[in-house]
């Protein structure tokens, strides 16, 4: 060990993680893969500065039946794998798969039918962020 005390010695080299913005591979590879499956009403929601906010981005579409909400929450899962080596910290919502809600920490997808996306307005509810649709 060491005679050097705690605060002289170097500190090991942190990598510290990309800062994510709307060209990050991770927010591009996203964004894509819900266009690849005819993901519909795609918009993404900057949270950055909104201090309560939970991610930097939600991202969220419409699919116009549950294979498509499914389809599309499975080619993300499979192209963030393959793209970009991630994989998400939470899928919920599968089962009905009325909302499924893919969570990559600093990004959470929202898949909803429509009828679901109406009901809980979530563009509405962070009417403060910055909008911005894809397509």
């Amino acid at each position: 060990m060491s005679n050097l005390p705690l605060l002289n010695r170097p500190r090991p080299s942190v990598k510290t993680p990309a800062r994510i913005n709307r060209n990050s591979k991770v927010f591009k590879t996203l964004i894509n893969s819900i266009l690849d499956k005819k993901g519909e009403k795609v918009v993404s929601l900057d949270l950055r500065k909104i201090p309560e906010a939970v991610s930097d981005f939600f991202i969220l579409c419409e699919a116009s039946s549950q294979v498509q909400v499914k389809a599309i929450a499975d080619h993300i899962e499979t192209q963030m794998k393959k793209v970009c080596d991630e994989l998400p910290y939470r899928v919920e919502g599968r089962q009905s798969a009325q909302w499924v809600l893919v969570d990559y920490v600093n990004i959470v997808v929202h898949i909803f039918q429509p009828e679901t996306r109406k009901f809980y307005r979530l563009e509405e509810m962070w009417s403060d962020s910055v909008m911005v649709e894809h397509d």
